[in-house]
């Protein structure tokens, strides 16, 4: 090639890079939020490592309710990326979706496990709730239902479903058992499992002080990798094509979630993540400084429509409740400002599809380090509740409790709603609780009373 030709080659080549960048500049507002596209690039890969977990630990709970391992594996993949697209390119914002922690658990082990539901129904019942979290959205109504629901209740409600995820991650590490004196108690601790759980959550708590990036996933293939070594887990390979998604596509039955036994429970999917929802991209976007002079964020309302839309596709799919991460918050550490991080992290989901095989080696023990590590973080919600007050606290304490011990989310949630009204009213402060309170309060004790 002669001397020329190759100065004009190289021209093109920066011209269709120049064109690329403004068309990424014009589409995403990089240059008005201060980014670049290699700066976004660098926050999604990171926010992808931080919550990459997700692909293991989703499909060892939600394979637990009887859905298809590999089937879920790539659902989970799936509705991840179709989130944090819609995020990416409706909303403009650097936030992350996939299925959430805390109520995929819900899903297998309180509503298909104890409560006997098929977890098809239990995929209505997500369905439903984020066509409900929609219309709340389009209709505006989500600030007044967020608002009017105390913040002692909101904080408990993260921090119980932080003590739900800690009492599964031990029990099935081997860690606790069930015992017919005492209800619980230890397990034992020489063997291999329970070892190997704690091993799991010693090193993503290291890790994690450390700051090193993607610290779960780390210690979940560590521990995946010594049980390889000692023979507890099969080597199966590490990239196939993906598995296929047939058992559970489309097998949502939304016609069984209309029993009047599933209202408590498609209110439970729905506070949760709408609490979480909400909390989340607060947090995250505190932290990217997208918030206006007032604290608010501009554009929530599409965010929380991505957030509803992300949760829809899911239980499409055939996974459990989609939800904005807060991992997220790592990439906005590393400079991600605008939806580009977001598709970023959709593409790598995408891609993680092909290593089927490595998920699937994984080992429950594995997870259950992981779960526990989340349970301890998601307990920062207690700090923010007063406990001066009773009147606050000791309902915060009642629904927290009892998300646990009840094993059941939406019983921890209904406790404390009808706790709170009953004690602001038996302590002459009913001017403190809201109307939609009251009626959620007469709605649960209806339930409790009659189903």
């Amino acid at each position: 090639m002669k001397a020329n030709d190759t100065s004009l080659a190289e021209s093109g080549l920066q011209e269709n890079s120049a064109a690329s960048g403004g068309l990424l500049d014009s589409l995403f507002e990089l240059s008005a939020k201060g980014s670049t596209v290699k700066r976004e690039v660098i926050a999604g890969v990171t926010t992808f490592l931080t919550m990459a977990y997700i692909i293991f630990v989703n499909p060892s709970i939600l394979s637990a309710s009887g859905m298809d391992y590999g089937a879920v594996f790539v659902a989970t993949c799936i509705a991840a990326a179709i989130g944090s697209l819609i995020m990416g390119l409706y909303a403009n914002y650097p936030i992350a979706l996939a299925p959430g922690m805390g109520l995929n658990a819900f899903f297998s082990f309180t509503v298909v496990g104890e409560l006997g539901y098929s977890w098809e129904v239990a995929l209505g019942a997500v369905f439903l709730s984020g066509l409900i979290f929609i219309a709340l959205s389009i209709f505006k109504i989500r600030e007044w239902v967020i608002n009017s629901i105390p913040m002692s209740l909101r904080m408990a409600l993260s921090a119980g479903v932080g003590l739900f995820l800690g009492i599964i991650a031990l029990k099935t590490a081997g860690i606790v058992v069930d015992s017919p004196a005492t209800l619980v108690t230890l397990g034992d601790m020489t063997q291999a499992g329970p070892l190997l759980a704690a091993l799991c959550f010693g090193i993503i708590v290291v890790l994690s002080h450390y700051k090193v990036i993607g610290s779960v996933m780390w210690g979940i293939l560590t521990v995946t990798l010594i049980a390889l070594l000692l023979g507890m887990t099969e080597y199966s390979g590490i990239v196939s094509m993906p598995p296929s998604i047939a058992p559970t596509l489309l097998a949502l039955d939304i016609a069984g979630a209309f029993e009047v036994g599933m209202i408590s429970i498609i209110f439970a999917f729905l506070f949760v993540d709408m609490f979480d929802t909400a909390g989340t991209l607060l947090g995250v976007a505190h932290r990217a400084k997208l918030l206006d002079e007032q604290g608010k964020l501009p554009g929530m309302g599409k965010a929380l429509i991505a957030d509803s839309g992300a949760s829809i596709c899911g239980s499409l799919l055939g996974s459990s409740t989609t939800t904005s991460f807060v991992e997220s918050a790592a990439g906005v550490e590393a400079g991600g400002r605008t939806g580009l991080t977001a598709v970023v992290v959709a593409g790598l989901f995408l891609l993680a599809m092909f290593f089927a095989p490595l998920a699937g080696m994984v080992p429950g023990f594995a997870t259950a380090g992981a779960l526990f590590y989340v349970a301890v973080v998601m307990l920062s919600g207690l700090a923010h509740i007063d406990w001066e007050d009773l009147t606050e606290a000791a309902p915060a304490a009642i629904a927290a409790i009892m998300m646990p011990l009840s094993f059941s989310i939406a019983n921890g949630i209904a406790l404390g709603f009808i706790a709170y009204t009953l004690i602001k009213l038996a302590s002459g402060r009913q001017s403190e609780v809201s109307l939609s309170m009251y009626l959620l309060s007469a709605l649960f004790i209806c339930k409790f009373a009659f189903l």
